[in-house]
């Protein structure tokens, strides 16, 4: 008789336990002893990351870490600050996973700021600094005033620039240890390698280079990012196959992953298919992609490959013009035209190829080799397509990123973490807030194994975004890529409050972040 007393006592208090947290949709974590903190955030609705549903709960920030998160009710606890959030969603700041910019002529990267963003990727498609020692190097822009914090790749193609390799094709095994010993030295103040294989030098390195590097980064558990080899329809799985031989020796990522002139549902999910049959096979490989059908970079991608550097430029024009000219000519009717490139480097700026070409009273593959050159532009190219990409999106394996910086002549650089939900959280439907913020903070941090960030939770660190999502707003445009976004209203770097509704602070708090 007892124990059946004791056992529906025990059942009663679970079940009102349970009722009142489905009530309340609060969390039920023991009250910790604790006598102050510094800012308690109240009132708000907690995304905390891993794609579970917002609820209601208080968050307490010591220093630059998350103390609690729930309701002290000890009315002698000392709170420095308190933020109010009723109304607004509480999620963990957005992490970009391939971003750009110089971190000590812009520290402050509010353009990131604004969109919700706390953490950048920088060193991608195989350009990083250009230095043997990196430490003194991430030391100084640890001194700047930083606005995010700052996570930094190795670049391949600057590896092959600094070992005397350059253009080189083949490479003997003297040059190759050259490479890997210094890959190795810098991966210790690196989350890992991006390649550019589309890029020079990076087109010009075979498989076994790769395989050779990729030995080296999976020894130190860290992550291969990869701008591949050719982002065309026709030839883009077979460069995710190329990533995934590299991914037998260490964690891989497709960086921006699109299809270039690919169309439809069903071509997305041939690629999607592709990556899930490799992950099968027992190879870490991911994905990230950003929210526009115009991709941006150097107009090189027009060009063939022996026309890209200075030299191999020189000499295809003045031995192998005509067939330069078809080449170009055929390259960008294949990209939707010249009318789908809008040139983005002065004095063309703003104009389209089509413009620019005319404007010279010349067919715009001669004007391309006359009066641009190949390193002469950077662009944007409209050359993906709508339903293609969003269905990309839409996938578990999918992240984000915005591939730009705070000059680059493109929206993305302003607007990607706004816009996904603008656009596709609130407009379309395409992902609900939870997944679309889970895709951002959690699902970014695990990718890149950040062990204290992307999360809300005790003990991580406080990078926090507060938003009422009716109010997000992407207004950067390929006209006027400049404009900041609007609606997150409060973000908080490392436990400090650095912009306020729409107000920078003075004196910011993004730091580097070195592998653990």
């Amino acid at each position: 008789m007892f124990t059946f007393l004791k056992k529906t006592t025990q059942f009663a208090f679970l079940t009102i336990l349970i009722s009142s947290c489905n009530e309340t949709k609060t969390i039920t974590n023991p009250e910790p002893n604790i006598t102050s903190v510094d800012i308690a955030i109240i009132n708000g609705k907690v995304l905390d990351g891993t794609d579970k549903e917002a609820y209601k709960a208080n968050i307490y920030i010591n220093n630059d870490t998350i103390a609690y998160i729930g309701n002290l009710t000890n009315p002698e606890v000392n709170i420095g600050k308190t933020i109010d959030a009723k109304g607004k969603f509480v999620s963990p700041g957005f992490i970009d996973l391939h971003a750009h910019g110089n971190p000590l002529k812009t520290p402050d990267f509010e353009n990131f700021l604004a969109m919700g963003v706390t953490t950048i990727v920088l060193g991608q498609d195989g350009s990083s600094v250009s230095t043997k020692d990196l430490k003194p190097y991430l030391d100084d822009v640890d001194k700047q005033n930083l606005g995010v914090n700052i996570i930094e790749f190795v670049g391949h193609g600057t590896l092959r620039r600094l070992s005397g390799i350059g253009n080189k094709i083949d490479i003997t095994s003297t040059e190759l240890d050259s490479l890997k010993n210094l890959l190795q030295e810098q991966l210790k103040y690196t989350y890992g390698l991006s390649t550019g294989l589309e890029y020079t030098p990076g087109l010009f390195a075979k498989e076994s280079e790769l395989i050779a590097l990729a030995k080296v980064v999976g020894e130190q558990d860290k992550i291969i990012m990869s701008h591949m080899r050719n982002e065309d329809d026709e030839a883009v799985i077979k460069s995710i196959k190329e990533l995934a031989a590299q991914g037998e020796y260490a964690r891989v990522h497709i960086a921006h992953l699109k299809s270039v002139y690919g169309k439809g549902k069903e071509r997305a999910h041939q690629i999607l298919d592709t990556i899930k049959h490799i992950r099968d096979s027992g190879v870490k490989l991911t994905a990230d992609l950003y929210p526009y059908m115009a991709s941006y970079t150097g107009i090189s991608i027009v060009f063939p490959d022996w026309s890209k550097t200075p030299q191999q430029f020189e000499v295809a024009k003045r031995e192998r013009r005509e067939e330069l000219e078809s080449f170009i000519r055929n390259k960008v009717n294949l990209r939707n035209g010249p009318e789908a490139t809008l040139l983005g480097s002065a004095p063309y700026t703003g104009k389209t190829l089509a413009k620019a070409a005319k404007e010279q009273n010349k067919p715009f593959e001669k004007f391309l080799i006359e009066d641009v050159g190949p390193q002469g532009s950077s662009g944007a190219y409209f050359v993906m397509d709508k339903e293609l990409q969003e269905t990309l999106l839409q996938d578990d394996l999918v992240g984000i990123c915005s591939d730009g910086s705070k000059t680059g002549h493109h929206p993305r650089g302003h607007g990607t973490f706004a816009k996904i939900i603008e656009t596709y959280v609130v407009k379309d439907s395409l992902l609900t807030l939870e997944k679309a913020v889970q895709k951002m903070t959690g699902y970014a941090a695990d990718i890149l194994h950040l062990k204290d960030r992307g999360l809300l939770k005790k003990g991580y660190k406080a990078d926090i975004v507060i938003f009422d999502p009716k109010n997000v707003k992407a207004p950067a445009n390929y006209v006027n890529p400049h404009q900041l976004s609007k609606g997150f209203e409060k973000v908080l770097v490392n436990g400090k409050l650095v912009r306020d509704n729409e107000n920078l602070a003075t004196e910011l708090s993004g730091k580097v972040l070195l592998p653990n």
